[in-house]
């Protein structure tokens, strides 16, 4: 089937459905454009009967280095109104929908998954990484955001290791992330694609409906913690971090001059 995206590959292969981040040249960073992209191939992809498993993954080194901070101060929310409407959108309600996602759902990670992508290896079911892989969301020691906009981390690392990650805005490499059980499967680069693949033909083979009700009875243990109400009250909070004085100092500067400085507080 022919790809009808411009910043998304949608890579047809029967049972299984691969989506890329499609910007290599800028690690993957995911734009409005590539997010209404990818939000449309994932309703597509749930839509499709023929489809049993979903795969996330990124051209290039990268599987995403996060929210595209480099474009125009023109496309970038001012007010708390304009501001919360477009990240309620982008970066709040397409994750949900790749959490909700009715079939299982995997990424293929390598090289950076930082911030925004992050939040969206994060949705899926299983975690696939490279060796060279790491994790980073370093938004609150180098923007003042209160982390991103879905707070998913305590769910998949556990909360010691979500505040130590989001206190310090580390990397965290593959192999410590498999350690804690946020990654389930570490392999080396060049085996990525194939590891990867054989574990999505293997859930694929299984019975589709079977599968759809043990992941709706599992992701239902989450809901009876209260994820829902602790991913949108942390929402709320993200946007109070906007108004703070450190955010309105570094908007005044232009957001992408900050790229560099959050990626050296990551490698530190």
């Amino acid at each position: 089937m022919a790809n009808d995206y411009q910043f998304i590959i949608y890579e047809d292969r029967g049972a299984v459905v691969r989506l890329w981040h499609n910007r290599p040249d800028v690690g993957n960073a995911e734009s409005p454009e590539l997010l209404d992209e990818l939000d449309d191939a994932v309703r597509r992809a749930e839509a499709d009967p023929k489809v049993n498993v979903v795969v996330l993954a990124g051209k290039g080194k990268h599987f995403s280095a996060g929210h595209d901070l480099k474009r125009p101060r023109s496309s970038v929310p001012t007010t708390p109104e304009t501001r919360l409407n477009f990240e309620e959108r982008y970066y709040f309600e397409y994750c949900l929908r790749i959490l909700d996602f009715k079939k299982p759902t995997i990424a293929q990670v390598q090289g950076a998954c930082m911030a925004g992508g992050f939040m969206v290896a994060n949705m899926c079911d299983l975690v696939v990484a490279s060796e060279d892989a790491f994790f980073s969301d370093p938004v609150c020691v180098s923007l003042g955001a209160a982390a991103v906009e879905v707070l998913i981390h305590p769910y998949v690392m556990g909360m010691r290791k979500a505040k130590e990650f989001l206190f310090t805005g580390r990397r965290m490499p593959a192999a410590e992330a498999l350690e804690i059980g946020m990654v389930n499967k570490v392999v080396p680069l060049a085996d990525l694609d194939r590891e990867t693949l054989a574990l999505a033909d293997k859930i694929a083979a299984a019975p589709p409906f079977a599968m759809k009700l043990i992941k709706k009875s599992l992701n239902r243990v989450w809901e009876a913690q209260g994820i829902r109400t602790v991913l949108n009250a942390h929402l709320d909070t993200h946007q109070l971090a906007h108004e703070s004085t450190f955010m309105k100092e570094l908007a005044s500067r232009g957001l992408g001059a900050t790229v560099q400085a959050g990626k050296s507080v990551a490698a530190g």
